[in-house]
């Protein structure tokens, strides 16, 4: 339960009280500062508290938006502040100083400024906002938009303010707000549009986000499964519930948005089932197609392995310049140039292939075509956006001059999922890391990668090549991660770690030519994946990265490489197919237990709530 203070002159006729009630709120009247100073004083310190002026005027969407958002330790609007339990003393503290007669002092003994309410109106919850911001509290105040909050000085005020309540549709705003500012063309204008009243009807139902987000991976996993009958009839269904799965996917964020049902657990939920969902229809592709007699096992394996880079070099370069400043590169300049242009925005979000466009385009192709030709589409798409992003993102930061912070360097070396066999050589290599080029790192991560790819692709399987290059493989990833990632492309590092990783197993069990090896090779990827997606939306969470013991127990990249080269030197092929189920087994037993019981223990914990608005996955 969440207690709010209604302080000042009440108003007759006022519905404050029942809409705070409405809000969830327990409210209890105070007569004066030095009772409302006490009432805060009684609320137990595990509750969220709210002062409000009894004079409030304005849209319940802007008291919901201002009081009850859970990403915020302390939030205001005109006339009403709140403060989560972690916030609990930065509040009293401040309503202390303020019901000392105005006399108190903001951090370093300097007066607290005063920030009255509409019409100079002495408002004790403004008062208390302003006592805040002096001591750099970080007060979080919602872009309320059209949306009215005052506290009017005199009739006359009030009355201007009532009027102006009544001329915005509070619904209308509610619903626009639930969609994401950013987003695709599929997205913002076929799914959107409707979207977002599923995402009420469920909302006035009492549904939650995360059971939408569940819904949706349902959904998915029986398109996958229709996808897998091989049928003409299979393929349609699946098509048709895939976009069905991707509407609950929209709606379960603008529910969330809606009904400002942030968590934790919820965006981890809703990031990680994005991605089963997606590879388990590639799977489920991939066993329909073997049904008509066509393996298409290694393009499956190929578009995950893809998509996966793909949003590595996202991860990456975003982390890379979390905390840098605003970029000025002659390239981000061109893009605000065209961001100018409205038609450019639009195609600029179609090429990279978001989510949306993407899904739509696999549940067309699906329907109408074979799982091959739909392969084949996704993978040329997906390589062409993965050409465009990362030239853009490659170019931006060869113009700019931007300092990798401490943090960026340890998001980046987390990324980079180094094991003990890199971190015992990098610790040998440091000295000579210092004294090389700033271009390095990314320069021998992509040939040590690239080393061990083409070996093993271009040597009979069996042979010892692929091992002897994934010796070397480790060596160079240990000279890549022997320094702080502080290089303008230092991003690229973790990126050109996965790749090697991923098609070196591709490679390898296209090379067995057993049956069976490539399913084996996309489950052990499907694994590893996860652990590294996982390691994302931790250091996103401000969670920090995966425990060293998981990493050092499931290899690390190069440690990996290296035991899949070895397997194929000690083993038959049909030995090898066995060992890559083993591998992929322990592997997603051993990150999948982890993850689970971090992400809940984070969820019970009180861990703070997150969203994603970024780009489209």
């Amino acid at each position: 339960m969440s207690t709010a203070i209604l302080t000042g002159q009440p108003v007759p006729g006022s519905s404050i009280e029942s809409e705070l009630r409405s809000l969830g709120f327990d409210v209890r009247p105070a007569s004066g500062a030095a009772d409302a100073e006490t009432l805060l004083a009684r609320v137990p310190a595990g509750e969220r508290v709210a002062v409000v002026d009894a004079r409030f005027v304005g849209h319940l969407h802007a008291l919901r938006l201002g009081l009850t958002d859970p990403r915020f330790p302390l939030a205001a609007i005109p006339g009403a502040v709140t403060a989560q339990p972690d916030a609990r003393q930065a509040l009293t503290r401040a309503m202390a100083r303020e019901n000392s007669g105005h006399g108190g002092t903001a951090r370093g003994g300097a007066p607290a400024p005063a920030k009255p309410s509409v019409g100079d109106v002495d408002s004790l919850a403004d008062r208390i906002t302003a006592a805040l911001d002096a001591d750099g509290a970080g007060v979080h105040r919602p872009e309320l938009g059209s949306l009215v909050a005052a506290v009017p000085a005199d009739p006359q005020a009030r009355n201007e303010a009532r009027q102006a309540v009544a001329g915005v549709d509070d619904e209308a705003v509610r619903l626009k707000s639930a969609v994401k500012a950013r987003d695709g063309f599929v997205t913002t204008f076929l799914i959107s549009p409707y979207s977002r009243y599923i995402a009420r009807w469920c909302a006035r139902r009492g549904l939650t986000p995360n059971q939408v987000t569940t819904a949706s991976l349902i959904t998915a996993l029986i398109a996958a499964g229709c996808a897998a009958t091989g049928t003409r009839g299979g393929f349609v269904a699946a098509g048709v519930l895939l976009i069905a799965s991707f509407v609950l996917d929209c709606t379960d964020g603008q529910l969330a948005r809606y009904s400002l049902q942030y968590s934790t657990l919820g965006a981890w939920l809703d990031a990680t089932f994005d991605r089963a969902k997606e590879y388990a229809y590639y799977a489920g592709l991939a066993l329909g197609a073997a049904r008509g007699g066509d393996d298409v096992w290694s393009l499956a394996l190929g578009a995950m392995v893809l998509q996966t880079c793909r949003h590595v070099v996202d991860f990456s370069f975003n982390e890379a310049n979390h905390d840098a400043a605003a970029n000025t590169s002659p390239t981000a300049a061109l893009s605000d140039r065209l961001d100018s242009v409205g038609w450019t925005v639009w195609v600029r979000r179609m090429i990279v292939l978001p989510i949306g466009e993407r899904w739509a385009m696999i549940a067309v192709l699906t329907a109408l075509t074979t799982p091959r030709i739909t392969f084949y589409v996704l993978l040329i798409g997906c390589a062409f956006a993965a050409a465009y992003t990362t030239a853009g993102r490659v170019l931006r930061s060869l113009t700019r001059k931007a300092t990798r912070t401490d943090r960026a360097a340890k998001a980046l070396a987390d990324l980079a999922d180094s094991g003990p066999l890199a971190e015992a050589a990098a610790k040998g290599l440091a000295r000579t890391a210092r004294r090389l080029p700033g271009f390095t790192a990314p320069a021998v991560a992509l040939l040590g990668g690239a080393a061990v790819v083409a070996t093993s692709a271009l040597t009979d399987f069996g042979g010892p090549w692929p091992a002897v290059a994934a010796i070397g493989h480790v060596l160079a990833s240990a000279l890549a991660v022997a320094r702080p990632l502080k290089g303008a492309l230092d991003w690229l590092v973790p990126p050109f770690f996965r790749a090697a990783e991923y098609l070196t197993i591709l490679v390898l069990a296209a090379k067995a030519d057993v049956n069976g090896a490539l399913p084996a090779a996309f489950g052990l990827v499907a694994a590893v994946a996860y652990h590294h997606y996982d390691t994302v939306y931790r250091i996103r969470g401000d969670a920090g990265a995966p425990p060293q013991w998981l990493v050092r127990t499931v290899g690390g990249h190069e440690g990996r490489t290296l035991v899949i080269t070895v397997l194929t030197v000690l083993l038959t092929a049909s030995q090898f197919k066995v060992a890559l189920t083993v591998l992929a087994v322990a592997v997603a037993l051993v990150v999948l237990v982890e993850s689970i019981r971090f992400w809940v223990a984070a969820h019970k914990v009180g861990a703070p709530a997150v969203h994603d608005e970024g780009e489209p996955a």
